[in-house]
């Protein structure tokens, strides 16, 4: 750095240059440190701090019915329960009420003391409620207990009045009220209905017997939720979404009641994905933790056992623990006194000793299961042999191709693509087009420095419904997988990735939808690493030019076009340009709508419920013509108009 540009130290840096943020301030300073950020999903998990409270009276048995309301406009909601309802008296120490203390003040509540308060919890944080209340633009708590209904509103922190006692009341119970704050997360922001109703449902199957009513006043729907059955109903459940058979009919199931709680249940299927969902004190945890690494040393070791006492182990193969868990769906419902989660947004369970407490009561009772069940313990036995080799054989083509194709991996990359100058995987950016013309407007368009076009000349292959063979001997498979640099299947290394960005530049029709459709599939089953990274694009050209007067507008697809059309004034005729592909603008055009970031769109592919992807992708790309033809019938009504 030279003397021009050195930053100058500011000068009487003292003790009045400190600042204290104090109450809820660093809440609303930094939201992203409590909730993970003002997104989507911040601004849903503000409802699950609030419903988690609620879960909690129920576990702990001071509850058994849980009523969520989505107001209109979906932009505020209520979450009520019948349980011991919050305190509202005088604290001895700070002179306020219990309540006004819990709901705006960090790291209060009844969770902190060992005793009986809540022998269950899912956080000890207490910062969950006091969070929402500082991230809403107004919250009102409503109490039932003593007798009375109370009630306090708070507006971004801050109660409007003391706690006041507005008339008699039968039962006891807390509803809260709450709307998320604008100048937080934006106006756009909503609720989404299908969401709430998804984690509701999972609530009511993870506490049998607890009843869950989902109120929507935009729709006009009420809804209750109550699972007698627990999570060997959610397993069944979960098994049906998924769409594929199962390798046996019964399912094991393990129910410990003495601390540490736990709860599984798990059976194969014909899926190649092993799917593990797991819960912490009922809140969910996507990101795993300790406990699923207990149920999957558990379950590996039990059955390595079983295969060996009965001399089952197959000839010319090894058996990975990825084989044996390979197809597995599992649920996991573990209930810890003191959790240790990874971040205020208890994503991942940290607890060192929840590995081995878990392993410890999965490794005996499923080998114990597995030798009473042996005419099912044949079948997953079966099933796991047959895994192994499908891996040896799949890794014995990929060597194959690897040979044949070594010096292009070595040397060359793909002779047709038009490589980028920069070599930093961080700012180079990879094309991939559909067809030689739309790859020469793209070459054009693009910056050299940075971007490279990589065109796809011959039919894109279903990998969905390809053999491993096929799929590796494909022409357009190889360049992509060489263009890419990080190799597949068991030699994937993503560290080699020689582009942080990948699009899939498509034409903006039916056809163009369908290649997109058929290389998504390619990368989530072959290269789902990358899309998990946020590798994986979507490019958006535009499927309409639109000039009006000397504006000129681009439309993405009809609706689009619609919106453009009707925002024009009266006296105004506008010219209108159809592409019928790629290769029908100019490199310009498509440099300025489709590849500059400065003023291009694209939509990065995400994985939300890689169960819910599993199921979609095998019915739209699957052998079975059946599934497909469902999917279309159950959907078609969504399509105003087809675009053939």
């Amino acid at each position: 750095m030279s003397a021009a540009t050195k930053a100058t130290p500011a000068k009487g840096y003292s003790a009045k240059d400190i600042t204290i943020l104090e109450g809820l301030e660093p809440v609303r300073k930094r939201p992203g440190m409590y909730i993970g950020g003002v997104d989507s999903r911040g601004y849903h998990h503000l409802l699950w701090e609030i419903l988690d409270n609620s879960v909690d009276e129920a576990i702990n048995g001071y509850a058994d019915a849980i009523e969520v309301t989505l107001h209109k406009g979906h932009t505020s909601a209520t979450i009520g329960d019948n349980g011991r309802g919050i305190p509202v008296d005088m604290h001895p120490k700070h002179k306020k009420s219990a309540l006004e203390i819990i709901l705006t003040t960090l790291h209060a509540g009844g969770k902190f003391e060992s005793g009986s308060n809540y022998i269950h919890s899912g956080g000890l944080h207490g910062v969950g409620s006091s969070v929402v209340c500082a991230l809403s633009s107004e919250m009102t708590a409503n109490i039932k207990r003593d007798g009375k209904h109370w009630e306090q509103t708070y507006h971004r922190g801050i109660p409007k009045a003391p706690v006041r006692a507005t008339g008699p009341a039968r039962g006891t119970g807390t509803s809260i009220s709450f709307t998320p704050d604008t100048e937080i997360f934006g106006a756009k922001l909503k609720f989404h209905s299908d969401e709430i109703r998804d984690r509701l449902k999972a609530k009511a199957y993870l506490h049998g017997g607890l009843k869950l009513v989902f109120i929507d006043e935009e729709a006009g729907t009420r809804e209750e939720f109550v699972h007698e059955g627990g999570i060997s109903e959610f397993l069944t459940h979960l098994v049906g979404l998924r769409g594929k058979g199962t390798t046996h009919p019964n399912a094991f199931n393990v129910k410990k009641e003495e601390k540490p709680r736990l709860e599984v249940a798990l059976l194969w299927t014909e899926s190649t994905e092993e799917y593990i969902k797991s819960y912490v004190n009922g809140i969910p945890t996507p990101a795993g933790g300790t406990h699923e690494n207990g149920i999957k040393s558990g379950l590996v070791k039990a059955v390595r056992n079983y295969i060996e006492t009965h001399e089952l182990t197959p000839r010319g193969v090894t058996l990975t623990a990825e084989d044996i868990r390979e197809g597995l769906v599992a649920i996991v419902s573990y209930y810890v006194l003191e959790p240790q989660f990874q971040g205020q947004t208890k994503d991942k369970l940290n607890n060192p000793e929840a590995a081995a407490e878990v392993d410890g009561v999965i490794r005996p009772t499923l080998e114990k299961w597995l030798n009473e069940n042996q005419k099912t313990t044949e079948q997953i036995v079966a099933r796991i042999i047959m895994a192994a080799r499908a891996r040896e054989a799949s890794r014995a083509a990929a060597s194959q191709v690897s040979r044949k194709t070594a010096i292009s991996h070595r040397l060359n990359l793909p002779g047709k693509l038009a490589d980028c100058a920069s070599t930093a995987p961080g700012e180079s950016e990879l094309f991939i087009v559909e067809g030689d013309s739309a790859g020469g407007s793209a070459k054009q368009g693009r910056d050299r420095k940075t971007q490279a076009i990589l065109p796809l000349r011959g039919k894109v292959l279903n990998t969905e419904q390809a053999s491993a063979q096929k799929i590796f001997e494909n022409k357009e498979i190889q360049d992509i997988v060489s263009a890419l640099g990080c190799g597949f299947g068991k030699d994937f290394d993503i560290s080699r990735l020689r582009y942080g960005k990948i699009f899939l530049l498509m034409d903006a029709d039916a056809d163009g939808h369908h290649i997109s459709t058929l290389m998504l599939t390619f990368f989530y089953r072959h290269l789902p690493e990358l899309i998990k990274k946020g590798h994986v694009y979507l490019a958006q050209p535009p499927l309409y030019r639109i000039e009006a007067g000397k504006e000129t507008f681009w439309a993405l697809d009809d609706p689009h076009k619609e919106k453009i059309l009707k925002s024009l004034k009266a006296n105004v005729k506008p010219d209108i340009q159809r592409f019928k592909g790629l290769g029908e603008m100019m490199p310009e055009q498509l440099k300025k709508t489709t590849l500059d970031p400065k003023s291009r769109q694209a939509l990065r592919v995400v994985i939300d419920d890689e169960l819910q992807t599993d199921r979609v992708m095998n019915e739209l790309m699957g052998k079975d013509a059946s599934l497909r033809f469902k999917f279309i019938m159950e959907r078609a009504g969504e399509a105003d108009s087809l675009d053939v």
